[in-house]
């Protein structure tokens, strides 16, 4: 299958390494010095202990992209969908598979009518070290599912890769996309505020308590019916990535943009919809818009 991956980021390049394995993978990013930095070095994997193996990828600028290949996958973070979406309408790519974290890009997603659309849900610690490295320091698998057309190339896609690096189709993209939102929602902007890692959230008492809380308030704007089964998803995810920093904290400390507007943000606006108080929620977004207002300061 030919693949076009959009965006030079940690996903971006996590995808890219795994897939051209079986696929004949194009990564296309952002500025000019990364694609000639990929395509004279290779892209770098490493992983616990410093293993490090290194794949020849085919890398250009997004301006060159042609929009020929079988499926596109989008691995920019949501924020940089907007300035993305006109190009994808100009393409006539097969199928388009969207990496995005929140709930927020599905309305975007509904100016897209012409070819197969898919939305995923990546559980993959990943941080990449350079313009043509990334760490993956937490395997997982991905969780895709069908937002509009045919599911014949995600089926595809997904038996080619079901040994090393899996994506499992799920039926309801809804679902799906929310159970990763609450995650992203408690785990994340708490992370980034204590400056801690993962696993503190649930082993420090105090901490606990607001995760607790936040996650009750999040569940209460959302009005999950199953809410044990939510919470029991945040637990798990917490323990299993417990030694690793999330991408919020990540991007914070690298002086980066960070998704809370997709993420918190997102939450705000349905409880303002339903007029639900959300103080918690409120009080993390305005904690991580100044965050961000300190490092665009500095």
């Amino acid at each position: 299958m030919k693949i076009a991956i959009i965006g030079g980021g940690s996903l971006g390049l996590l995808f890219s390494y795994y897939l051209s394995a079986k696929h004949e993978v194009h990564l296309f990013t952002r500025t000019q010095q990364q694609a000639d930095l990929i395509n004279t070095q290779g892209l770098q994997m490493i992983k616990l202990g410093d293993e490090r193996t290194t794949h020849n990828v085919y890398a250009a600028p997004l301006h060159a992209w042609q929009g020929t290949e079988d499926m596109a996958i989008i691995a920019v973070k949501q924020y940089q969908l907007p300035d993305i979406m006109p190009i994808l309408t100009a393409k006539t790519v097969g199928s388009l598979l969207f990496l995005q974290n929140g709930y927020g890009h599905i309305k975007m997603l509904k100016n897209l009518t012409s070819f197969p659309i898919f939305v995923g849900s990546v559980e993959h610690g990943a941080v990449r070290s350079s313009g043509n490295a990334v760490i993956h320091n937490g395997a997982g698998v991905t969780r895709a599912a069908v937002f509009q057309g045919s599911e014949i190339l995600l089926r595809e896609l997904s038996a080619s890769l079901a040994s090393e690096f899996p994506i499992i189709r799920e039926e309801d993209y809804e679902g799906m996309l929310i159970k990763k939102l609450v995650v992203n929602s408690v785990i994340n902007p708490l992370t980034a505020i204590l400056n801690v890692k993962n696993g503190e959230l649930i082993r420090n008492p105090y901490y606990k308590e607001i995760f607790e809380k936040l996650f009750e308030e999040c569940a209460q704007v959302l009005e999950l019916h199953n809410k044990e089964d939510y919470f029991e998803n945040l637990l798990n995810v917490c323990e299993k990535t417990a030694e690793n920093h999330s991408s919020m904290y990540k991007d914070l400390e690298n002086g980066r943009k960070t998704e809370i507007d997709a993420i918190l943000g997102y939450l705000l606006e349905e409880a303002a919809r339903k007029n639900i108080k959300a103080p918690l929620i409120h009080n993390y977004f305005e904690c991580i818009k100044g965050k961000e207002h300190e490092k665009e300061g500095a």
